[in-house]
């Protein structure tokens, strides 16, 4: 008596029962793989996220539905633009108003919201979504990058994520609100007034500095019902998630504020006020920008660049037009930059006010870095100066390769490299100028100018470690 035909010999063609279990396996040993990754290393899974977000938006903005002619755009322009858009800086070029059709620009503002989440908190929603938990080194992370309080234990940081989105996209909702009236009453049609509202505002909280309008702010130059929406975001944003919890939370009781709240904006106060100062003492009479203004339009303008040079990038005079002088003053408050975790760029004015705590300290002959009656641990002081010194020799070799590759002076090379670098945006057109060798060079820097100073600082954060002994102390001669 012959055998019943088995199961394997009546399936049919071309199945595979055993598919879906080897898939089922193959889907769990990618997801160990990408959980453990997370976990061991969240820096790193920051700058792979960062990467691919921007590999996909260079993909579409190279797409021929993106740009207003209907033509593809050059590789090296849609990495430019793409990188530019990401890492919230603001450079151009080619004319974001002209070139890209409303597709384009719309893809470009998305890309500046995620962008503007900061490279942490997407690193930590990536965690999320792939290992459905946090691991404790990637909460110390997110913890670290928002600054929140001891008390905050590490389950909450998946909230506080969430209160991170929440917040960006309300403040940004309330400036469109502020913009879109405005827009309409200047005679725009009401779809146009919508969009130039909600891509002003989105681009001045994130301190992208793009600008829809092909004469950009010039034609609202005196109009503070735009410009004074424009700072009050991009200060905003200057300021990060951390002081913007602690400002939420305790309002103007600033005994409850964290030393990080508080350095932030003292810092952030004397930067905006002095830069204001000395920008308006430089240009006051320089025909080629505000000389031959009233002196309360000339107030206007020294306070708007203030406020943008720290990493806003949007401008209302041509940078190239600007006094020595004043370009060496934008170059100093572009590489300061703004609040750590925030959207802004630069090497961040809590560092500037710990190395100059250090001097202080130094100068009276103190051994604890002081201020508002806490201790600064030593460790933050090593991490202030590594984040210092990376930031100035990258600046320094981009400058070296701009010189190279165009010949250009010094000054425009250095003012550009710095803004890259700070992602701020402002710009001598250097940039559209530029061969696409140049282009590559600026877009490296504005990457590692956005996620190479923080991923520094997280890992070395996460590096530190208890020694069990000692060596015999030994000081070398400094000076």
């Amino acid at each position: 008596m012959g055998s019943s035909p088995s199961a394997e010999s009546v399936r049919r063609p071309g199945t595979d029962s055993g598919a879906p279990a080897r898939w089922r396996t193959r889907l769990g040993l990618w997801r160990r793989i990408a959980s453990d990754f997370t976990v061991r290393s969240p820096a790193r899974l920051a700058l792979v996220t960062f990467a691919l977000v921007i590999s996909l938006f260079t993909s579409v903005l190279a797409l021929p539905v993106s740009s207003a002619s209907g033509e593809p755009t050059a590789f090296y322009d849609a990495l430019f633009t793409a990188v530019s858009a990401v890492c919230v800086t603001g450079l151009t070029v080619v004319s974001t108003a002209t070139h890209w059709s409303f597709f384009g620009q719309l893809v470009m503002i998305i890309a500046v919201f995620v962008g503007g989440l900061g490279i942490l908190t997407l690193a930590s929603l990536l965690s999320l979504a792939v290992s459905k938990r946090l691991g404790v080194r990637g909460k110390l992370l997110a913890q670290s990058s928002m600054n929140t309080s001891a008390a905050s234990t590490l389950g909450e940081v998946g909230s506080l994520l969430r209160i991170v989105i929440t917040t960006s996209v309300a403040i940004e909702v309330a400036l469109a609100l502020m913009l879109i009236p405005r827009f309409l009453i200047l005679g725009e049609p009401v779809n146009e007034a919508i969009w130039h509202g909600i891509f002003y505002s989105i681009s001045s909280f994130n301190n992208a500095g793009f600008t829809p309008h092909s004469d950009g702010l010039v034609p609202y130059e005196t109009d503070l019902w735009i410009l004074v929406p424009l700072m009050l975001g991009v200060f905003l944003g200057s300021l990060g998630f951390p002081v913007l919890m602690v400002l939420l939370a305790q309002r103007f009781n600033t005994k409850k504020w964290t030393l990080h709240a508080k350095l932030t904006l003292l810092v952030t106060a004397i930067l905006l006020v002095a830069g204001a100062l000395l920008w308006a003492v430089a240009e006051w009479s320089n025909p080629e920008t505000i000389g031959t203004m009233n002196n309360s339009d000339k107030v206007i303008h020294s306070v708007f660049a203030s406020v943008m040079t720290r990493s806003g990038g949007f401008n209302l005079v041509e940078q190239g037009e600007m006094n020595q002088v004043t370009m060496l003053l934008s170059n100093a408050l572009m590489f300061a930059g703004g609040g750590s975790a925030s959207t802004a760029g630069g090497i961040k004015v809590t560092t500037i006010a710990v190395m100059f705590l250090a001097i202080f300290a130094e100068a009276r002959g103190d051994t604890d870095v002081r201020a508002f009656g806490r201790r600064i641990p030593e460790g933050t002081m090593r991490v202030a100066i590594s984040v210092i010194v990376l930031g100035a020799t990258l600046v320094m070799l981009a400058t070296a390769a701009l010189l190279v590759i165009s010949g250009t002076s010094l000054s425009r090379a250095l003012f550009e490299s710095i803004s890259a670098f700070a992602t701020v945006g402002l710009s001598t057109n250097l940039s559209g100028e530029l061969p696409p060798a140049g282009k590559y060079v600026l877009s490296a820097l504005m990457f590692a100018g956005r996620i190479g100073t923080i991923t520094l600082a997280a890992a070395l954060t996460l590096r530190q470690r208890n020694q069990l002994y000692h060596f015999p102390e030994e000081r070398p001669i400094i000076g």
